[in-house]
């Protein structure tokens, strides 16, 4: 249950997001949800290979490359994902960092309500 909400959230953080960025498009509500069900995946599968690849370089940025790998997750949910689509690689970083922020924010406060 914790899991569906967690992509209902995502889905209506990237769809405002969608509205707000001029180089993020979301087609409709549906491919919001594809959208965050494609980068629970991948999230989950390739970007914990992603960091252990890129390690040596994410020590020497101090961690700021992290938010490079976030931004190709994106850019590659939006080659699976119909309706969703990316300007440009510097949006999806954008994209990134908000939509992470803000789900982090709202997951907090959750949890702070929960004890």
């Amino acid at each position: 249950m914790n899991f569906l909400i967690r992509i209902l959230v995502t889905a209506v953080l990237a769809f405002g997001l969608s509205y707000l960025l001029r180089g993020i498009h979301i087609d409709s509500f549906m491919s919001a949800i594809w959208l965050s069900v494609v980068l629970a995946i991948l999230n989950a599968l390739l970007k914990p290979i992603l960091v252990i690849l890129t390690f040596p370089i994410t020590i020497v940025t101090l961690g700021l490359f992290l938010f490079v790998i976030n931004a190709i997750i994106v850019l590659l949910a939006g080659k699976f994902v119909n309706g969703f689509h990316v300007d440009g690689f510097g949006w999806a970083l954008l994209f990134s960092l908000l939509l992470s922020a803000l789900t982090s924010i709202l997951h907090r406060d959750r949890i702070i309500r929960e004890r």
